[in-house]
């Protein structure tokens, strides 16, 4: 089994929405997005899942499939700066992928000369907060009440990692930033 990074192509639509009708709980990830069809996913991935200079995401991949994302935003070259995310399939989950998907573009984002990376997650999403951990971004604190799903306010939790911070001891995945498709 191989699992890699790589740039979204057009062709994951079918994956991307397999990943969405099989993992309802992912629905918060896509925000208002409609992904009810494969050409939907497609617009999705061309318009949400893009290589540019202020958000970056991979596709996180289990020999060549897409089974999660892992990505950058708001990237400022200024300050060094930028906001980290992922998700998985709920089929992937529980096997360090997200972990090592996480810590992987932590490494890459250090050597492109960004200096802080920052996540949050729910608190009652004590699975994201363990990502993180291992990942090695360390909680700084509680916004209250910051996410809103359907009429429910969530308090985040949230950490941040610097280049400075010790690397953790994962084995990196292999990340391409060239698109194939």
């Amino acid at each position: 089994m191989t699992v890699e990074l790589r740039p979204w192509t057009l062709e994951d639509a079918p994956a991307l929405w397999a990943a969405y009708r099989q993992s309802p709980d992912l629905g918060t990830q896509f925000g208002s997005a409609d992904l009810a069809t494969v050409d939907l996913a497609r617009d999705y991935i061309r318009a949400q899942l893009p290589l540019t200079e202020s958000r970056r995401n991979w596709a996180i991949t289990i020999d060549g499939v897409a089974v999660g994302n892992v990505g950058l935003s708001a990237i400022d070259l200024r300050h060094g700066t930028a906001w980290t995310y992922y998700w998985l399939t709920s089929a992937a989950r529980g096997r360090g992928y997200a972990v090592r998907a996480l810590a992987t573009i932590a490494a890459a984002a250090f050597e492109d000369g960004l200096f802080r990376l920052e996540l949050g997650h729910r608190v009652n999403n004590p699975s994201s907060c363990k990502v993180a951990t291992i990942a090695g971004f360390i909680p700084e604190g509680l916004e209250r009440q910051k996410l809103l799903y359907g009429t429910e306010r969530f308090d985040v939790e949230t950490h941040a990692r610097l280049r400075t911070d010790s690397s953790p001891n994962l084995k990196m995945l292999p990340l391409s930033q060239e698109r194939t498709g």
